[in-house]
């Protein structure tokens, strides 16, 4: 039975994109292993951000469970081989 290397281990495009009052980030493109969580990707865009308190959303529609996989939601709410992930400094959407 072969075992994946770390390297080959496979990654979700993220698209990172502001929303509302929030800052543009440089880096608005980020790769992420499949099994990780989805608190992850925003502990990325606090520390990016500088924020405590953002508001993420998935593909402009809903906010996500922090222990969410990110291969669940990319399955879910993926197109075009990439998450869409919306953040915002103020709540945007409902």
């Amino acid at each position: 039975m072969a075992t994946e290397s770390p390297s080959s281990v496979r990654k979700v495009v993220v698209h990172l994109r502001e929303t509302g009052d929030a800052p543009i980030l440089k880096q608005a493109k980020l790769k992420i292993p499949r099994t990780d969580k989805f608190a992850k990707v925003i502990d990325f865009l606090r520390r990016q951000l500088h924020r405590d308190t953002l508001f993420v959303y998935v593909n402009s529609v809903c906010s996500q469970n922090p222990d969410e996989l990110v291969i669940d939601l990319y399955n879910n709410f993926g197109f075009d081989g990439k998450l869409v992930v919306n953040y915002a400094c103020s709540m945007a959407w409902g």
